[in-house]
């Protein structure tokens, strides 16, 4: 058991404060780039073939980042149960382990943002196809059995291309279809980067809590391959996507302006270096949020650029 002093030591680290900050943590609003970024993208492709529906976008929009949310909730709640949530672990909410908060309210509460969900997937299955549906109850299915379920996806080696072809590639395109109903191999392709910065997201995520989830019998990448290898393979998924992205724009797949993405590039470089050396899991939170803002600049650098082309 922790000391009281150690308790707080650890939530001044992570400025971890009481009130409605408790709940607002639980969100873990600071991962809702992760939504926002795919429905932008999808729908801005869709704007530069001359299709745009504003509510249909805000619905999308929120039904997103409602099921990551809800994602989020079901982490917090079943990492728990198994153990592998302590007052000692940073890469939560601690919404229950450190303030108190019951841990079958956490659960009921992401049931409960998944019904919300599916009031706004009916009415855009009602405004563009039905079919739309099956992959939306697909998405939610995976998102509860990333550690939820008898075999969690997060205790696999397959957690970054379950989050990131999910979070990526499935919500790029139901954005882009919900628009235009149709789908093109073009916007696939668009979405790779994206599927890989968000899938890098979780490889973080994992690279920081190797040692924890080692002890608790998860598999992840980095548990497998070993921390410094799993930076050198992320550093390599993020030379890969700024590569697909000039390779896109030379075929025209994407429009000259799309260059801008590379501004996000310093950021990405901070990731690796923030990551190099570093052995504790609160020495890693730079090298997190850069990972975090990495995606999100990339995300909207890629829409804005696809804005501009088509004005």
């Amino acid at each position: 058991m922790q000391s009281t002093d150690e308790k707080n030591k650890i939530r001044t680290a992570l400025n971890e404060k009481d009130g409605f900050d408790v709940w607002w943590r639980l969100l873990r609003p600071h991962t809702l780039t992760a939504s926002f970024v795919p429905v932008f993208v999808g729908t801005m492709i869709a704007y530069v073939d001359g299709t745009f529906h504003l509510i249909l976008f805000l619905a999308m929009l929120l039904a997103s980042m409602l099921i990551q949310t809800a994602t989020n909730m079901f982490n917090e709640y079943y990492d728990y149960v198994r153990g592998l949530d302590t007052e000692e672990s940073v890469g939560i909410s601690g919404t229950i382990v450190r303030d108190g908060i019951k841990p079958e309210l956490v659960r009921n509460g992401a049931f409960l943002l998944y019904a919300f969900s599916v009031l706004l997937g009916i009415y855009i299955c009602m405004e563009s196809s039905w079919y739309v549906a099956i992959l939306g109850l697909l998405g939610m299915l995976v998102g509860y059995a990333y550690t939820g379920g008898p075999l969690p996806i997060s205790y696999t080696p397959l957690g970054e291309l379950f989050s990131g072809i999910f979070m990526g590639t499935l919500i790029i395109g139901i954005s882009y279809f919900i628009q235009t109903e149709t789908i093109t191999w073009n916007v696939i392709l668009i979405s790779l980067p994206i599927t890989i910065f968000i899938g890098s997201l979780n490889m973080a995520n994992n690279i920081r809590d190797r040692e924890g989830d080692k002890r608790g019998g998860r598999k992840t990448i980095p548990v497998l391959l070993g921390r410094d290898k799993s930076i050198t393979l992320m550093a390599a998924l993020f030379v890969t996507a700024y590569g697909l992205t000039i390779l896109y724009i030379i075929l025209n797949i994407l429009p000259l302006w799309s260059f801008i993405t590379l501004l996000s590039a310093g950021k990405a470089r901070s990731v690796i270096k923030n990551f190099r050396g570093k052995t504790e899991p609160l020495e890693m939170m730079p090298a997190m949020k850069a990972t975090g803002i990495t995606n999100t600049l990339y995300g909207f650098l890629l829409g804005i650029s696809l804005l501009i082309s088509a004005v």
